[in-house]
């Protein structure tokens, strides 16, 4: 068996996009394909089995006949309460999770966090420069710790991955693959992206 394949890979499109005026991030379109599609078609490619965290325009999201997750706590408080409703409501032990403004994530994502985990519960991407604590690999194991965690009003996720005993992966040599599309003015420059 594949060891990938007892990994679930999960696109966070639940967010409220406050940066883009409440917008619905991961349906906007890039090169005439929604956002949120780029991503889960490049884990597709790595992942035998892929769903999306989503709390609005779910038919729009289920139309993509993938698995769809909503989050479990009210008012949609981030990345880590997309994460804890993956793990209360999809089976598996390994998630890798991957929020929807990520369209250029490398093809090989999934081997280098799973090669350099060194027995962690939680690894992320580190681009050389910065973390992207939300392109992670995260066990189930977490959950106990996350949903206290939740529950005492926190809601930073670098702070919560280094309480896990999670560590960063280097991706310096790939920094341009990390980039996110925060706003419209982003999304236009990346449209002619080859």
């Amino acid at each position: 068996m594949n060891e990938d394949s007892a990994i679930t890979g999960v696109v966070l499109a639940g967010g409220k996009a406050r940066r883009m005026g409440g917008i619905d991030k991961g349906l906007l379109e890039l090169q005439g394909k929604p956002l949120w599609k780029h991503v889960a078609d490049t884990l597709l490619s790595q992942l035998d089995s892929v769903m999306v965290n989503a709390n609005r325009h779910l038919d729009r999201y289920r139309a993509g006949g993938l698995k769809v997750i909503t989050d479990s706590l009210e008012d949609y408080p981030g990345p880590l309460a997309g994460m804890l409703s993956v793990f209360q409501q999809a089976e598996g032990d390994w998630f890798l999770f991957c929020p929807c403004d990520t369209p250029f994530i490398p093809d090989d994502l999934v081997a280098r966090l799973r090669h350099q985990r060194h027995n962690a519960p939680v690894v992320w991407v580190h681009d050389g420069e910065r973390d992207h604590p939300t392109i992670a690999l995260v066990n189930r194991s977490v959950q106990p710790f996350l949903q206290q965690y939740l529950c005492s009003g926190e809601r930073r996720v670098m702070v919560f991955m280094r309480k896990a005993g999670g560590h960063t992966v280097d991706f310096s040599d790939c920094k341009e693959a990390f980039v996110n599309v925060n706003t419209l003015e982003e999304l236009a420059r990346w449209q002619d992206k080859p």
